[in-house]
């Protein structure tokens, strides 16, 4: 992924807060300043910036029963890759874990071989 001019100018914390928002693939802001380890005062700040920056969205949620924001990636930043196999779109999208031994992820491995 290329550095664009806005990511150029960022400070440490905000270059911090922006890879913790691409690793995770979000995060509520309330565990976000949590992660960095500064104060939600800061955390703000550095969401603020990276949001006037567009380079992370945010958006309203409720989260542990409190009024908070969700933290996400912009679009262009997600890397599908890994949910693909060739142009086929992985049919283990969304679990949590894959079982490399079962039934179904050994069709799906057939599958594949036997398209080509």
């Amino acid at each position: 992924m290329s550095v664009t001019a806005a990511e150029e100018e960022l400070s440490e914390d905000e270059r911090r807060g922006l890879a913790l928002v691409r690793e995770t693939g979000g995060i509520h802001q309330s565990d976000f300043w949590k992660e960095l380890d500064v104060s939600s005062r800061k955390g703000s700040r550095i969401v603020d910036s990276l949001v006037e920056k567009d380079l992370i969205e945010r958006e309203e949620t409720v989260y542990q029963g409190h009024n908070t924001y969700y933290l996400a990636p912009m679009a262009r930043d997600l890397d599908f890759s890994l949910l693909m196999a060739g142009d086929r779109l992985s049919p283990f999208v969304g679990d949590e874990e894959v079982d490399p031994h079962s039934d179904a992820f050994t069709q799906w491995l057939m599958s594949l071989a036997y398209e080509e």
